[in-house]
């Protein structure tokens, strides 16, 4: 009796622990696996695409007759990334710019023209370069960045600068990738800083901003 009894048992063993691992084993199938495939991830996009496309310059060929520097003005708008040549309240011409980036914000309010420059150098940013004019740090700060061994600092080029505060910031031929991304300053177009340049002189007004 006894014996038959201790089989009993370790058969009713046998079975609870049979369902034990089968509730383990379901229950693991069912949370790690098997598991749908993953999606393939888009492929990388160049980095020329990712520049946005503005806008080339639009002039009024017209209004662009009478534009005089004793008659035109310049606004900025920051939302936009867009300059206009005014006369009056009409527009001479309207082009893209690239103005300050976050931490580096275009001064806003009503400027002037303090000087013209048509072959203007950055004082602070540039590149180290050595006596031959090889380049041997890009896009360094003059402020903060000591000139590696050999080499002397070359300001970046601004070509068609006009200066719109005694800190240096101004409007000059630069790269515009389609949003705020220059130290300050508001880049234009080569045809579009050429144009403007040509048609302000100093004391010209400049209201940057909302608008």
């Amino acid at each position: 009796m006894a014996a038959d009894m201790r089989r009993r048992l370790r058969v009713q063993l046998c079975v609870i622990l049979l369902a034990v691992l089968t509730s383990s084993v379901n229950g693991q199938f069912h949370l790690f696996g098997p598991r749908s495939p993953r999606p393939t991830p888009p492929p990388m996009r160049k980095a020329s695409e990712l520049i946005s496309r503005q806008p080339p310059l639009k002039v009024n060929q017209s209004l662009l007759n009478q534009a005089t520097p004793d008659n035109t003005r310049i606004v900025v708008s920051i939302p936009k990334q867009r300059a206009y040549l005014m006369i009056d309240d009409k527009v001479v011409a309207d082009g893209p710019i690239s103005s300050g980036r976050r931490g580096h914000e275009s001064p806003t309010g009503h400027l002037h023209v303090l000087e013209k420059d048509p072959d203007h150098h950055s004082n602070l940013y540039g590149d180290f370069v050595d006596s031959s004019g090889r380049v041997v740090r890009a896009g360094v700060s003059a402020r903060i960045d000591s000139a590696p061994s050999g080499t002397h600092f070359t300001g970046a080029p601004m070509r068609w600068f006009l200066r719109l505060t005694e800190e240096g910031v101004g409007m000059h031929v630069g790269i515009l990738p389609g949003y705020p991304a220059s130290h300050g300053c508001i880049r234009q177009s080569a045809d579009g800083a050429k144009l403007f340049y040509d048609r302000v002189k100093v004391g010209t007004p400049v209201d940057v901003g909302d608008y």
